[in-house]
Formats: C-alpha cells, structure tokens, sequence
C-alpha cells in the first residue's frame, strides 16, 4: 500500500511539474516581451550563463557570435538608448519537433533616438532551451534595412568602420 501512495505521489508530483513548466513557445514571446519592454537585463538573465547568441548576416565589424549571458548584456545593454522599439505588430510562433526549440517570425516598429528615421525590422529566430533558459539563440535579419535606419550609429557603442 505504501509504495502506491508513493507511486501516486510521484505521479501528481511530476505532473504539477509539467503543468507549471513553460513552453519553449512560451519562453520565447516571453523573451519578445521583455525586448519590447525594453528590458535587456532582463532579457539577459532569460539566458543561461553559457548562452551562444548567434547574428548569420550581421553587418561587417558588428559580432556574428557571442558567449556567455555577461557579453550578451554587454552588447545589448544600450541597445534601448539608440533604437525605440515601440510595437512588435506582427509575430508568429511555432514549437518543433523538439520541446526545447522555437521559432519566431517578428517584426518590430521604432525610431532610431539618433536621427528620428523609422526602424522597421523582421526577424526569424530560432531559440533552444535548457532548464527553462535561452541556451542558444539564433537570429536572422536584414543588416542593410539595419544600416540605412541606424545612418551611421550603432547601438553597442563600437566604432563604426568606414
């Protein structure tokens, strides 16, 4: 008899784990929130400390990859202070095949602080988890939308090369 009750509990126990437990869905349009918030702190510490953050068609001199939740703060920490991320209008995502991978088709409306130029971006980010953190997060987007918005200024403070 003990060893059912035990069984039993194990069971309630497991399932009021997964009842609790967020989607990678849902991690991620949490994530999109927290960027829309402006929060990069807090979009940071969605990650897990060993986060690798990748940027396939950033633009020449801006990081294609970076490691580590510390870096990714460091390059997006000022982020909010040259580009008003006002409205995600459109977002679409989708769960895979794997429960610790989403993807996300999104678009974003803002200003850059800088010059006043309209910032219109679409995304296609794909997203994997670990223990309930961004463990890797992959990001595609339009570097000459990006460069002819931004006019000269970038939001990580590098130099800009000429």
């Amino acid at each position: 008899m003990n060893d059912a009750i035990t069984l039993r509990q194990r069971l309630l126990a497991s399932e009021d784990t997964l009842m609790n437990t967020l989607t990678a869905v849902q991690l991620l349009r949490n994530s999109l929130d927290r960027f829309l918030a402006h929060d990069m702190k807090g979009w940071s510490e969605l990650c897990d400390e060993h986060v690798v953050a990748e940027f396939p068609f950033a633009p020449e001199g801006s990081p294609t990859k970076i490691e580590g939740r510390t870096a990714i703060y460091e390059y997006l920490r000022n982020y909010p202070t040259f580009i008003d991320v006002r409205a995600i209008p459109t977002s679409q995502t989708y769960a895979t095949d794997d429960p610790n991978v989403a993807i996300a088709e999104w678009h974003t409306s803002g200003r850059v602080i800088g010059n006043g130029n309209p910032y219109e971006m679409s995304y296609a980010t794909f997203v994997t988890f670990r223990d309930g953190l961004i463990a890797n997060y992959r990001e595609y987007w339009n570097p000459m939308a990006f460069a002819a918005a931004k006019a000269g200024i970038r939001f990580d403070n590098s130099a800009e090369s000429d």
